[in-house]
């Protein structure tokens, strides 16, 4: 087994995808409720809900059952620009916040283009009322907790028929629930062997579209734990999701490459200066992207332009999509799923003579490893010494690396 391999999680949906759903999942799992309400008091909601948590049956088969109270009275019509700036101003960690942000994100856009309005318009019993904030909040701090190295959804059944909304009878799936579908390249499995009830929620939906590696189905199922998350519904079957703790492999397989899903968005620019095209990029690589590279290209009438390609995790691909807007002058944005293979890698730092240099240490399908300091850590040292980067990597070689990591294997 590689030590310090991050865990993968799998979350089987047999009978759909809803917030309550994952949320009661991550608390059977483990997760402790403080881990929920910390966030939420972060950003002045803890007067507003309360948890009811039980252990359950549905269909035979026990799990836990998550309901949240709503303890306002008469809850404010709370418009999704007023909640994106309390979630930009709260004072929660960069990751936590990009990722409820970017869930949100995805919710309004997706109503917005449902209903024909822009998303700032976008009213919070659509984005989802106080139950869907506690769930979007809790699930995003839950896996954040959980830290895991993979995260997969199995597709997700739609359902069929109609579903009761603030805007009426509206049929299954929901068109919020398709919009985000069409948006994030999600399957749905659909047909009329599913009951007639809405199975797969907007909510559901996003957190999956924004957390999850991807929608397929593991080729390895190795449970090392299970959390089960009962649905609200009586159906014809058991109502239940099942996120599913994978057990490291005892195998040089954990060492191999990983496939990974990549969204890659580009845009070509002809109308901006060389130094506003070096400030988007910079902007994109710190909202998230994995890379950004640039090409020169000549575009209509002659005109020289700039292609800016950025690789994205399917996850980010909402929050990039704002940085694109908001910092280049571009009116299309093409994005295509693509993907890539990847080798374990871990961060820490390498003592040398120095100090400690900041480095990466990656894992060989042979089971060797490799380390390589981080270029801006070289120029740092090579400006103090007067030596160019490669002489001091070469001495570094030479008296033998000491890596200390910092952190688990993760792909």
């Amino acid at each position: 087994m590689t030590p310090g391999l991050a865990a993968s999680f799998v979350v089987d949906c047999p009978t759909g995808l809803a917030g309550d759903m994952l949320l009661a999942a991550c608390l059977d799992l483990g997760v402790s409720q403080e881990v929920i309400h910390s966030p939420l008091r972060v950003l002045g909601f803890e007067n507003v809900y309360a948890l009811r948590v039980e252990e359950a049956l549905n269909g035979g088969l026990r799990g836990l059952r998550l309901e949240v109270e709503v303890r306002e009275e008469h809850p404010p019509l709370r418009q999704w620009g007023e909640l994106r700036q309390r979630i930009l101003n709260a004072s929660l960690s960069p990751t936590l916040r990009d990722k409820v942000f970017a869930v949100f994100t995805a919710l309004a856009e997706a109503e917005a283009a449902v209903h024909g309005i822009g998303a700032d318009q976008v009213h919070f019993h659509e984005v989802g009322a106080i139950d869907s904030l506690v769930d979007v909040v809790g699930v995003c701090a839950a896996f954040e907790h959980l830290r895991p190295g993979t995260l997969w959804c199995v597709p997700p059944p739609a359902g069929r028929g109609m579903v009761s909304t603030a805007h009426g009878r509206l049929p299954v799936p929901a068109p919020a629930v398709l919009e985000l579908a069409r948006r994030h390249g999600v399957e749905l499995r659909w047909g009329d062997d599913w009951p007639e009830a809405e199975l797969t929620t907007p909510t559901g939906l996003a957190l999956m579209a924004v957390l999850a590696d991807g929608f397929a189905w593991p080729e390895h199922l190795a449970p090392e734990a299970i959390g089960t998350g009962l649905g609200q519904r009586r159906l014809d079957r058991p109502n239940l999701l099942r996120l599913i703790r994978q057990r490291p492999s005892d195998s040089a397989a954990s060492s191999q490459p990983h496939w990974q899903d990549l969204i890659v968005q580009e845009a070509w620019i002809d109308d901006v200066s060389a130094e506003a095209i070096a400030w988007l990029i910079q902007q994109l690589r710190d909202g998230g992207a994995l890379d950004v590279a640039s090409a020169p290209l000549q575009m209509k009438k002659g005109r020289p332009g700039t292609a800016i390609t950025a690789l994205v995790l399917p996850g980010q691909a909402a929050a990039l999509r704002e940085v694109w807007w908001r910092e280049s002058p571009t009116l299309g944005l093409r994005e295509r799923r693509q993907g890539r293979w990847v080798l374990p890698r871990r961060r820490g730092s390498l003592t040398t003579p120095w100090g400690d240099l900041a480095a990466k240490q990656t894992l060989k399908p042979d089971g060797s490893q490799a380390v390589k300091p981080e270029r801006d850590a070289l120029q740092r040292v090579a400006r103090s010494t007067g030596l160019s980067p490669e002489v001091i990597w070469q001495q570094l070689c030479s008296e033998g690396l000491r890596f200390k990591p910092e952190q688990e294997w993760t792909c």
